[in-house]
């Protein structure tokens, strides 16, 4: 398969262009049925620990997504002898799904892809540590589609207080309504 164009034999598959989302994306020229092998994620073999050096999310000025972890061991990084598939953007709602296979990892249609849709998976990045205010703005996704989180991050989660504030909050709100529409009928009837 040609990387440049995903030609697979049976002509064109996709295409890496500009982006709605985000900078470069990978695009179907053609129509593209669920379950097919679309591409090989590619690009130098590291360990987590390298990857963590090469990449450091919090000293970045913009995060990129270019690792994939295989195993505890191993991590791909794209942007070293990576191919197209590291253009693949994040969706909440993907086309697409990745699938770790004897240590290489493919992206497989999860759906039938019509031709011009942009490819996309859901990235699943997880972060250790205390969910901080800043990472709302560090991992915003852009993906707009009606089942965005608003992160990258796979469960974000805010502080406990945070949660707890917007539970008290929505009690406080349906308590007073429930006093005020028992109220209403009494006022009206005198």
């Amino acid at each position: 398969m040609s990387e440049k164009n995903g030609n697979n034999g049976n002509g064109r598959a996709w295409v890496v262009r500009k982006s709605p989302i985000a900078g470069r994306g990978v695009f179907a020229l053609r129509d593209i049925p669920k379950g097919t092998r679309i591409i090989e994620y590619r690009g130098e073999r590291i360990s987590p620990d390298e990857g963590d050096e090469r990449y450091d999310d919090d000293s970045m000025e913009h995060v990129h997504t270019l690792l994939f972890n295989v195993d505890e061991e191993t991590v791909i990084d794209g942007g070293v002898r990576g191919n197209a598939a590291r253009f693949i953007n994040h969706s909440c709602d993907p086309n697409c799904q990745s699938v770790v296979e004897d240590g290489r990892v493919f992206i497989d249609a999860l759906k039938h892809i019509p031709e011009g849709t942009e490819l996309t998976y859901d990235y699943h990045l997880v972060r250790t540590g205390r969910f901080r205010a800043e990472w709302r703005e560090r991992y915003a996704c852009r993906c707009g589609t009606r089942r965005c989180r608003g992160l990258l991050l796979d469960s974000p989660r805010p502080p406990k207080r945070a949660r707890r504030a917007k539970r008290v909050a929505k009690r406080v709100a349906k308590r007073a309504a429930r006093r005020t529409t028992r109220r209403a009928p009494a006022r009206a009837s005198r």
